[in-house]
């Protein structure tokens, strides 16, 4: 992969290679962290930056060459990525991607800010050997992604910004922990780029949607989903709608669905149902309130419902748990008197 070896020959270091399996490690003059990178057949390949510089770095790729479509994703840290020949650069936050494709030679830039660990995916692909490969599937795709990726001669600049699925951090994640040898490595990779370019592919589609239209659970979304979880906890007595408790956070409810699943792997109201048991464990251990009054104070209506959950979840009746355990601490209290 010539782009390892031109980085180590700038960071004036060596790299290692196996299989096709190219691994730089940043040295401590400039930093800390590593540049891994692989290509397979189709111009299809991965770069992972995941480092951190001890002062502000600017990487240039400039050859005079048609440059591959990028695909960024920042995971970790921030970035700034810019087209050579132009002074704007876009800054590329946590959970943020893009889809970059240069004009004509022009280069791409990428800047680290200095002791900011930064971890970025990039999915690359040269357009003319991967046209080859996937000339008839490519006919399938809409007119604009059509022009995209039949644009080999890079006539067109291309600029897209999002933010990625739950589903592609994922992928970066299992990315990052396998640890195979380098046969199946290399198969498990393959699969995991075009996996990537999968959900890219579905994801610049669902951008296209209005945001309240939008079915993709967002990496920058989880914020809402824990939001969510917290009215839950403190409105358990009186909750809302699953569609009112969505739009106060500002989702529909399939993205409210999904990011509970990510998060919790419990539905809204499997959550909703745990925060009750919970809180019911907490107010018969604690308190002399009746079962009636718990049944209430945890948002339910029904005192039978409430006990054939609790056995369900518990293995014991509500009145058996509480005296069972009120039992066990009296006795305790009592061993540590005497």
């Amino acid at each position: 992969m010539e782009v390892i070896r031109d980085l180590a020959k700038a960071f004036n270091t060596t790299y290692d290679e196996s299989c096709g399996i190219y691994f730089l490690k940043i040295p401590e003059k400039i930093g800390e962290g590593t540049i891994k990178g692989i290509n397979f057949d189709g111009g299809l390949g991965i770069l992972i930056y995941d480092c951190k510089f001890l002062e502000e770095l600017e990487i240039k790729f400039i050859v005079n060459d048609i440059h591959p479509l990028k695909f960024l994703y920042c995971l970790e840290g921030n970035l700034l990525h810019g087209f050579e020949n132009e002074t704007d650069l876009n800054t590329l936050s946590q959970y943020q991607n893009t889809i970059v494709a240069s004009k004509n030679y022009d280069g791409h830039i990428l800047k680290f800010m200095a002791n900011i660990r930064t971890n970025i995916g990039s999915l690359e692909i040269n357009r003319e050997d991967f046209q080859h490969k996937m000339d008839c599937e490519l006919r399938d795709l809409t007119p604009n992604l059509q022009k995209l990726f039949r644009d080999k001669t890079a006539k067109e600049p291309f600029y897209y910004n999002g933010f990625f699925s739950l589903h592609a951090a994922d992928i970066f994640r299992e990315i990052e922990s396998f640890e195979h040898n380098n046969f199946i490595k290399r198969i498990f990779l393959e699969g995991k780029a075009y996996k990537i370019l999968t959900h890219q592919i579905i994801q610049y589609q669902d951008d296209q949607k209005d945001a309240h239209s939008r079915s993709l659970f967002r990496s920058s979304e989880l914020t809402l989903i824990d939001k969510a979880a917290r009215i839950i906890e403190d409105e358990i007595s009186d909750i809302d709608t699953i569609e009112t408790i969505a739009e106060r956070v500002g989702l529909n409810v399939n993205k409210l669905q999904e990011g509970f699943k990510h998060l919790y792997n419990l539905t809204v109201n499997g959550y909703v149902q745990k925060t009750r048991l919970e809180l019911a464990k907490t107010l018969l251990l604690s308190t002399d309130l009746n079962i009636s009054e718990i049944v209430t104070r945890v948002g339910l209506s029904s005192k039978s419902y409430f006990s054939k959950i609790f056995k369900e979840n518990y293995l014991i009746s509500p009145s058996d748990f509480r005296k069972k355990n009120k039992d066990a601490l009296k006795k305790y209290a009592t061993k540590i008197v005497n």
